[in-house]
């Protein structure tokens, strides 16, 4: 969950809101990390979640990310929570809860529900305080900067 701070962090100093995500293979190797990049990207699915999907999937060659933990510091949003689902990712790990549009507990139960194809475990809160604080202070210096 380091990891995935400093690419919120990282992510922040581009101007992007301050999510950072962490892939790692079942034998604990890195296999992608990422930081929100819809802004620099013009794309609104470039959430860090789907970045570090779609470059492991391309590193492994397989769309299937079976045995997989995504670490992110905030939780996933729905169309995150439904690309881990259909990755196959097999555990999630988040900081921060996200109670306007978390995807995974706060809102709705995408991946834990068994109304879809495969769910995955879900830990939450960790490392949330710095996370949190990361995202608070952001939007802090966003609305200053707009007065």
């Amino acid at each position: 969950m380091a990891l995935a701070l400093q690419e919120a962090e990282k992510a922040a100093r581009r101007g992007e809101v301050p999510i950072g995500a962490v892939l790692v293979g079942a034998d604990g190797e890195i296999l992608a990390r990422a930081g929100n990049s819809p802004i620099a990207m013009h794309d609104p699915t470039a959430h860090a979640e789907i970045l570090v999907l779609r470059a492991a999937a391309h590193k492994l060659g397989n769309y299937r990310l079976a045995g997989t933990t995504l670490y992110v510091t905030l939780e996933p949003c729905v169309m995150c929570a439904g690309a881990l689902v259909q990755a196959r990712v097999a555990r999630l790990v988040y900081g921060a809860d996200d109670p306007k549009a978390g995807g995974m507990v706060s809102c709705y139960h995408v991946g834990s529900d068994a109304l879809l194809n495969h769910s995955l475990a879900v830990e939450g809160g960790v490392l949330a305080e710095p996370a949190s604080a990361l995202l608070k202070d952001f939007f802090k210096k966003k609305r200053r900067k707009s007065c």
